[in-house]
């Protein structure tokens, strides 16, 4: 067993269960000391359950004997342990087997002492009714599945299918140097393996004379370029993903690789530039692919053709961040709720920030984060996937955020916690559920009509077009621009006409 605390929140270590009262105080004092003494040897800390705002334990594998204990006070300071070889399971019979008896002793006292501990069990299996009904049916992708989606040309003969095989199975590890160029957009479908490997050379040409075009500046470009670009570029590559064996070690060429890429990309779109993260992005590519042109030119396709990241221009993450709250909204309309009650600072979802800027890079661990790129790449009815993903996270680990009404900073630091402590799987298995859900609507708001307008052939393949609901008020229009129909409300209302009225859940699993 591990343990793992926040960085400024660690619970306080000396913290004590309730001591006997007819101790004296010199007793008192040398116990404390050897406590303090153990704690500071031995790493061990005392904490009084009962002054304690939740317990939660999360199970990570299907047969529910290992994952992590979260204990969070009420200051919202937190001790993460991680049990990776079983024995959790015989704690959360230890806690039940806690709380019943200290549930049954409140229930008989007179008093106005209140217990704060909330205490629950996050096990990672979805019920069948929240599952995507063809969940299970794809196995990941290999060399031998992969080739029946080509043709003898060596063309991807149906592309539709390819990608809905990757949404629900993922890409054995060994082919994503194959087959992520396509998903980035550097390979057409269409193309053959000639065409292919024309491209490249053409493309090797081309990147060659965009290094030409920074290595040749004047020395006042330069100038400009280190202060602008270089300096902020060359102090990140050196600590992204230094654990990682390809990118480990002192004067590692991998890393080399990884600032030209990152320098010449700001040369290629001096618009765009360059913006703290990329480097997070560019990296998993490069070590996936192996080559530094078509790494490039795969991050190229990443930054232009996809929806799944976000520049931090505040337009673009506002534009996110609407979509991400009506999702809400309509799937989880008691967290929506309380985020409208924390006001503008909870609207504007902080925590979720780094999740879209980063691709959940920074929440699970490499495995499984890249296996929700794949399934974001794949663009299978829908380009904003990565937002499900968000709500399914949400949905799977906000209870305590409404059961607790944390505030903006609290809400914050509960999900920063989380970080990396999170089941993936189960977390993707829900966010296909919630998709899938989300298409059986009759009726969408329209402030989700452009989600659904920008997503390519397939989101409605039926070729059934939900109704549009007019949300709320248009600005720049009396009528609601997308033609959606405003819902009548009813006259014994009270909250008719205030803002936050039309709050309501319509959103709910069809079995």
């Amino acid at each position: 067993m591990t343990q793992s605390t926040s960085s400024a929140s660690s619970l306080d270590n000396h913290a004590q269960f309730q001591e006997n009262s007819s101790q004296s105080p010199s007793t008192k004092w040398e116990e404390q000391q050897k406590v303090l003494a153990l704690e500071h040897i031995c790493g061990v800390f005392r904490v009084d359950l009962r002054q304690m705002r939740s317990l939660r334990l999360f199970f990570s594998d299907e047969a529910c004997t290992s994952g992590q204990l979260v204990i969070a006070s009420r200051e919202s300071q937190y001790k993460i342990f991680h049990l990776h070889h079983g024995g959790l399971d015989k704690l959360a019979e230890i806690f039940q087997q806690w709380k019943y008896c200290t549930e049954t002793h409140l229930k008989h006292q007179v008093s106005d002492e209140k217990t704060c501990m909330q205490f629950s069990i996050r096990r990672p299996i979805l019920p069948t009714s929240e599952t995507h009904p063809e969940e299970n049916m794809y196995k990941r992708l290999d060399v031998t599945t992969w080739l029946t989606h080509l043709n003898e040309c060596g063309q991807v003969e149906e592309e539709y299918k390819l990608r809905k095989a990757i949404f629900f199975g993922g890409i054995n590890p060994s082919l994503r140097g194959e087959v992520w160029p396509f998903l980035l957009q550097y390979y057409s479908c269409q193309s053959t393996s000639e065409e292919r490997e024309e491209l490249r050379v053409y493309k090797r040409r081309e990147y060659q004379e965009i290094e030409q075009r920074r290595l040749s500046m004047t020395p006042e470009e330069h100038k400009e370029f280190w202060r602008k670009v270089q300096s902020t570029v060359d102090k990140d590559v050196v600590r992204t993903d230094r654990s990682n064996q390809f990118f480990k070690g002192e004067d590692n060429p991998n890393v080399q690789m990884m600032r030209r890429i990152l320098l010449n990309y700001a040369i290629y779109n001096p618009e765009m530039g360059y913006s703290q993260g990329m480097s997070d992005l560019v990296a998993p590519i490069l070590m996936e692919v192996q080559d530094e042109s078509d790494t490039f030119w795969c991050f190229v396709g990443l930054m232009q053709n996809t929806i799944f990241i976000s520049s931090p221009r505040d337009e673009d993450m506002e534009k996110q961040l609407m979509y991400l709250r009506e999702l809400l909204r309509l799937m989880h309309p008691q967290f929506h709720q309380h985020l409208v009650l924390l006001g503008e600072d909870g609207l504007q979802v902080l925590f979720c920030h780094r999740w879209i800027l980063l691709c959940f890079k920074r929440e699970f661990p490499d495995a499984e984060a890249l296996r929700m790129w794949e399934a974001c790449w794949a663009h299978y009815q829908t380009d904003y996937f990565h937002l499900f993903i968000c709500v399914a996270i949400i949905v799977i680990y906000g209870d305590d955020v409404i059961e607790q009404q944390l505030a903006t900073d609290q809400m914050l630091l509960h999900f920063s916690n989380l970080a990396m402590h999170m089941n993936g799987e189960m977390v993707l298995r829900k966010a296909r559920s919630m998709l899938y859900q989300f298409r059986l609507l009759a009726k969408i708001p329209c402030s989700l009509h452009d989600l659904c307008k920008l997503c390519g052939t397939g989101m409605w393949d039926s070729g059934y077009m939900p109704a549009v609901e007019c949300s709320g008020s248009h600005l720049d229009s009396e009528s609601c621009p997308y033609g959606g129909t405003v819902e009548l409300q009813s006259p014994k209302s009270g909250n008719e006409g205030k803002k936050g009225s039309k709050t309501r859940d319509v959103f709910t699993f069809r079995k």
